[in-house]
């Protein structure tokens, strides 16, 4: 630990670099995919495809990165999977057809989840529970700003110069963070030897039985279908149903990015002090009454203009930001020698269920044309959030 990179203060840029990329690759496109669907001719749930596959993507890589990650180091793992992300960039941007460009989304998907899940890991590498819920915080308000500015700059490109340039322009970003990386990222994983394979499924094993774990595992996941349905439906509600343009939409985006970022800064600013669970409760009570409210406008019919849609995502937002970081600083704490398996199985998990939410919500807006299906996802996801508690509530306080 004597590499001077370790300092807290020289890695947590290079992090929030890292986990950036997931997110922006995933947003940057947002606006452009009403507009994809007339250009290649094809339907909306087809092209929505590009959104929800991409997230399946990172779910799947994630179950397999974190582990690797474990055996091989976080280094390496990384490095590879930034290189993957740049390449498949670039071969998006040059896609002919729709289901080239949904195979390179995919593809591109498997290297741009390593950021977030073994930045997780390289966290909790260096720091104990709470101060790693407190660490996850920070780099999740600073790394949403990608996401947040993401889809203000993908509509405004997708209009001017068109929208084979948002995929080229992740290409040269993902190739900036691999040179970035290869210079600056030390390698954190504290073992001496690497864990052989059988031991790696033990960890596994151990982990999917452990209350604990699932506790904050299904917290984590259930918590996030508030923001995957979201964005699964919120392009289709903004651009066709209220007759918004892609830029618009993305302005109106980044309010709920603040929502989500002001979240993670009170959850970094307290966690530390007041506990990770106790931010995690707080968190699942508020997302509960406000994707209450959010169903309850949806039902009255007055998500006629963006305000009724994305101000209360932005309460939301800020709940899901004050809880997630404590829920996956407490899964990845279970068992910190499978930190990395740990925070794999949380990525997967919010991840393919929030694949199957955005598409879901997406195709189901696009076809009813209605806001509904969006936010009853939001609130079955909160009220499994709330439940889940439960399962997190140590046996020796009663």
């Amino acid at each position: 630990m004597s590499d001077p990179r370790l300092a807290p203060r020289a890695l947590v840029p290079l992090l929030v670099v890292l986990a950036a990329i997931g997110p922006m690759a995933l947003n940057l496109p947002l606006p452009a995919v009403p507009g994809l669907a007339l250009y290649f001719d094809t339907d909306p749930g087809t092209i929505q495809l590009t959104i929800t596959l991409y997230l399946a993507g990172m779910a799947v890589a994630q179950l397999f990165l974190g582990p690797l990650s474990d055996r091989y180091g976080r280094r390496p793992v990384i490095l590879g999977a930034l290189a993957v992300t740049a390449v498949m960039s670039l071969f998006a941007a040059l896609a002919a057809s729709a289901a080239m460009l949904i195979l390179a989304r995919v593809l591109q998907s498997f290297g741009a989840s390593a950021g977030q899940v073994i930045g997780r890991a390289i966290i909790r590498d260096v720091f104990d529970k709470d101060r790693a819920a407190s660490m996850i915080g920070w780099v999740t308000m600073a790394m949403v700003v990608a996401p947040m500015v993401s889809p203000s700059i993908g509509g405004l490109m997708t209009e001017t110069i068109g929208w084979r340039w948002v995929f080229a322009a992740t290409a040269v970003i993902a190739g900036v963070t691999l040179v970035l990386a290869a210079i600056r990222l030390p390698e954190t994983r504290a073992v001496v030897s690497s864990p052989t394979v059988g031991q790696l499924l033990r960890d596994a094993r151990d982990l999917v039985r452990n209350r604990m774990f699932l506790g904050y595992l299904l917290i984590g996941a259930l918590s996030s279908m508030t923001f995957f349905s979201f964005v699964g439906g919120a392009p289709h509600a903004s651009v066709t149903l209220m007759g918004q343009s892609s830029t618009v939409y993305g302005l109106w985006f980044m309010v709920n990015a603040c929502g989500y970022m002001l979240g993670n800064a009170v959850c970094g600013r307290y966690a530390a002090r007041f506990g990770a669970d106790r931010l995690i409760r707080w968190g699942s009570v508020m997302m509960l009454v406000m994707t209450l409210v959010q169903f309850a406008i949806a039902l009255a019919g007055w998500m006629v203009h963006p305000a009724w849609l994305f101000l209360p995502q932005a309460a939301i937002a800020f709940a899901n930001g004050l809880q997630l970081p404590g829920a996956i600083a407490g899964a990845v704490s279970v068992r910190p020698e499978a930190a990395g398996s740990a925070s794999g199985f949380v990525g997967f998990s919010q991840m393919g269920l929030g694949a199957l939410a955005a598409q879901a919500s997406g195709t189901l807006v696009g076809s009813l044309m209605s806001t509904v299906p969006m936010v009853a996802i939001s609130l079955a996801g909160a009220v499994g959030a709330l439940l889940s508690l439960a399962l997190i509530r140590r046996r020796d306080t009663y």
